[in-house]
């Protein structure tokens, strides 16, 4: 099915420079000298004309430090049912590859199904992995 745009939804574009009698000749509607009138010049988004910036205007709040920021390398239980092995751990997940250090935390999401039972050993988990796990017979273990 082709959807129909209202015959407003197209405008034209402004025909700049085409001499006096079109309204938009000499200086094609930039004005007379400065930067705005060279070309190249392109005004930066949150530029405001020079009154005080909206992110200087408005009073900091707050302070997050990223330095202690946990960081946790994900893997759903979709990904885990695809492993072989009964025991699994950082290392078992870094050798198959689904994480890239066995040094790093590991949460275990429920995304997926599990057809075995296994036993699942990470830094955390969400509630709905632990459901899953402990109903396919495994368990859960947090390191």
């Amino acid at each position: 099915m082709k959807l129909v745009k209202p015959s407003d939804a197209l405008k034209k574009s402004k025909r700049v420079g085409r001499g006096h009698g079109s309204g938009l000749g000499t200086t094609a509607g930039r004005g007379h000298k400065g930067a705005g009138q060279r070309s190249g010049h392109k005004y930066r988004f949150w530029f405001e004309g020079g009154q005080m910036p909206l992110h200087r205007r408005v009073p900091m709040r707050g302070f997050n430090n990223h330095n202690f920021a946990k960081t946790f390398e994900i893997v759903n239980l979709s990904q885990i049912s695809k492993l072989k092995a009964k025991n699994i751990d950082a290392e078992v997940l870094s050798k198959n590859g689904l994480i890239s250090s066995s040094l790093v935390p590991v949460k275990v999401l429920g995304n997926g199904s599990l057809d075995k039972s296994v036993n699942v050993t990470a830094s955390a988990f969400s509630e709905s992995a632990v459901k899953k796990i402990e109903e396919s017979g495994g368990k859960v273990i947090i390191q």
